[in-house]
């Protein structure tokens, strides 16, 4: 499963990109507004640093003639660019010109299986189910991954499931052992993966007697 930072963050980026446990990056507008720099800067820069991995932009136009500038315009940023479109008629709209481009797109705002099945007939390079925001109205978010799973493999699609909207570590592991294609999630979950309190004290443990032996 590939893992995507859902930031707009250089220096976090680069922290992770450095060991090597990242296959991209997932942005947002409003990510980007977050940070206090040029958005046109941020976005090359991410795309320049992750020089193989897939860079999620998004648009911000809302109908399917200013999706297809916008994403024309995104590209423009680096090979790896991949537009975000929101899942409304206008984003299919503007999937199905911009991917006839050779322009690869994520349908974004995903919360039912019809959904990703329109996405996937659109040519969505891939699509992004929030199970986070689900989870939070109180529906099974994660089920959502299992059912698009099961529709995608039934038909062949070949377009990737990017869970995102990710709470905690537990959804990363359920969609791993679902077999979602991509996880994207923010900068602390990615860290809560890599600490356990076990590791730590094991590792307080060893110095402690390393230093008595000395």
């Amino acid at each position: 499963m590939k893992i995507f930072l859902d930031t707009a963050n250089i220096k976090s980026i680069k922290f992770y990109n450095d060991m090597g446990l990242i296959d991209g990056v997932t942005t947002n507008p409003s990510l980007l507004a977050k940070e206090k720099d040029n958005p046109h800067k941020i976005m090359k820069s991410i795309s320049n640093m992750m020089d193989k991995g897939d860079v999620s932009l998004e648009v911000i136009g809302t109908t399917s003639s200013e999706m297809i500038k916008e994403g024309r315009q995104l590209k423009q940023y680096g090979d790896n660019v991949v537009v975000k479109c929101p899942m409304t008629a206008d984003g299919l709209i503007a999937c199905k010109k911009l991917t006839s481009e050779n322009i690869p797109v994520n349908i974004t705002l995903i919360f039912s299986s019809n959904q990703a099945i329109l996405a996937a007939k659109s040519g969505a390079k891939y699509i992004s189910p929030f199970i986070g925001r689900l989870d939070d109205i109180g529906n099974d978010g994660i089920n959502i991954i299992g059912e698009i799973k099961q529709i995608f493999q039934n038909y062949d699609y070949n377009t990737q499931i990017l869970v995102a909207s990710v709470r905690h570590p537990m959804h990363v592991i359920q969609s791993a052992k679902i077999g979602a294609d991509a996880i994207t999630m923010p900068p602390k979950i990615l860290d809560k993966m890599i600490q356990h309190n076990l590791t730590t004290i094991g590792l307080n443990n060893f110095l402690s007697d390393w230093k008595k032996i000395k």
